[in-house]
């Protein structure tokens, strides 16, 4: 079975209250939670330590709503519900990828720090296509 077929059924027995939305079994749910803390963490610093409070704001809201979204998805009324919460998830995440790109080039975050951050939301990214993809196919 397709790894975002598992993923998609783990969402839905999610619904039915099967699992718990953040067991290590739904990975996209575990995921992007951990990616909005360390979101909301990077968001602190740049206010703290680099006084910018713009683009960092930004950041906050596209960061976190990825996982909000994905926890509306789980709890769909329906397939087409989860199908297009789980695309604005994706949706967030290309957003939040302009937002690290911006801050990586304008020196507020370092090579190495959008790297680390980065390489998770590509991650979470490819994981979200492949549910979205399945979503829409099936």
């Amino acid at each position: 079975m397709h790894n975002a077929q598992c993923i998609i059924m783990v969402c839905f027995a999610r619904i039915q209250g099967i699992i718990n939305m953040y067991d290590n079994d739904n990975v996209i749910a575990t995921k992007s939670r951990n990616f909005a803390i360390r979101t909301i963490k990077l968001y602190q610093y740049l206010q703290q330590e680099k006084n910018e409070y713009t683009m960092s704001r930004q950041l906050l809201k596209c960061g976190t709503s990825i996982g909000a979204n994905v926890k509306e998805a789980l709890r769909g009324q329906s397939k087409a519900d989860f199908a297009a919460k789980m695309n604005i998830a994706l949706k967030e995440a290309s957003e939040t990828e302009y937002w690290l790109d911006i801050l990586n080039a304008t020196n507020y975050i370092s090579n190495k720090e959008y790297k680390s951050i980065n390489d998770d939301l590509l991650e979470i990214s490819k994981l979200l296509t492949s549910i979205v993809k399945t979503s829409f196919n099936s």
